[in-house]
């Protein structure tokens, strides 16, 4: 079981199983959202447990996908496109260890200009 949090603690959650590798996207949503790139697992639905859900604030980006943050302390903590059977959660609100690495980084033609990306991981340009 993984277990994170939002920054206050106001929103917890466990996930079931292990994580899939996350992906790290660099379109100018996900960095608006997340203040630099967004690195995020997909999970089940079935696998993740939120508590104090109800300080979950919901933002529709687009009209297929909702970003969910804390409304207290402003974490980022979810990407959820509701018509898939998938929630994606931010790899920075894990409070416990994920043995996970980043699999791909996505969106590369998008990314800000004031870093570069040299871990050798696979870069998509969309």
């Amino acid at each position: 079981m993984h277990k994170g949090s939002c920054l206050c603690g106001a929103v917890t959650f466990t996930v079931e199983g292990e994580l899939p590798a996350p992906t790290a996207c660099h379109c100018s949503k996900c960095r608006k959202h997340t203040g630099h790139y967004e690195a995020g697992t997909d999970v089940p639905r079935a696998a993740v447990s939120i508590a104090g859900e109800e300080h979950v604030t919901w933002f529709h980006s687009s009209e297929t996908v909702r970003r969910g943050f804390c409304s207290i302390c402003g974490s980022s903590l979810f990407f959820d496109p509701p018509h898939l059977d998938w929630i994606g959660i931010m790899m920075g609100a894990f409070d416990t260890p994920t043995k996970t690495k980043i699999s791909m980084h996505i969106f590369v033609a998008d990314k800000g200009d004031y870093y570069d990306i040299a871990d050798g991981v696979r870069q998509n340009l969309q």
